[in-house]
């Protein structure tokens, strides 16, 4: 074997053996989720998120922008329908003409959640499933805000 073939053939080893440890922490991510809910204790999305090591920031008045924004970056990527367009939209009602709500929604709608805690999460580095349980913390979070 050639080594410019051999090179070939360790790249593509290397992709393989990524793409499945990939897949493997996924795997662990998605039990650890179903083992919080599993264990009788409080099974809701923020603590199954806490256990796989996300500390959701809090969702408050002083944050509806960036609620209504990742609620938009939910919906937009397919995380979220039903219910959670029309939550956007009235929560967007609330702070036209607040310019630092204004600029908050446009950060959520790239898809980072700041809290009114001080803390941010980047929901882009999320993988799918957890994704889709943050973006269901927002909801939740948000339709009290209402």
């Amino acid at each position: 074997m050639h080594a410019r073939s051999r090179l070939i053939a360790l790249a593509l080893l290397a992709a393989g053996a990524s793409a499945q440890a990939n897949d493997l922490l996924d795997q662990l991510k998605e039990k650890a989720g179903a083992a919080a809910s599993a264990q009788g204790g409080n099974s809701t999305t923020s603590s199954a998120l806490g256990n796989l090591g996300f500390k959701m920031p809090s969702i408050g008045s002083s944050t509806i922008g960036s609620a209504a924004g990742v609620l938009q970056y939910c919906v937009k990527n397919n995380y979220l329908g039903g219910d959670a367009a029309s939550v956007k939209d009235k929560l967007l009602a609330k702070i036209t003409g607040q310019k630092q709500q204004e600029k908050n929604f446009e950060s959520g709608a790239k898809g980072l959640l700041k809290g009114g805690d001080g803390k941010t999460l980047n929901m882009k580095i999320l993988s799918s499933k957890v994704k889709e349980k943050a973006c269901d913390y927002v909801l939740k979070n948000a339709t009290s805000l209402i």
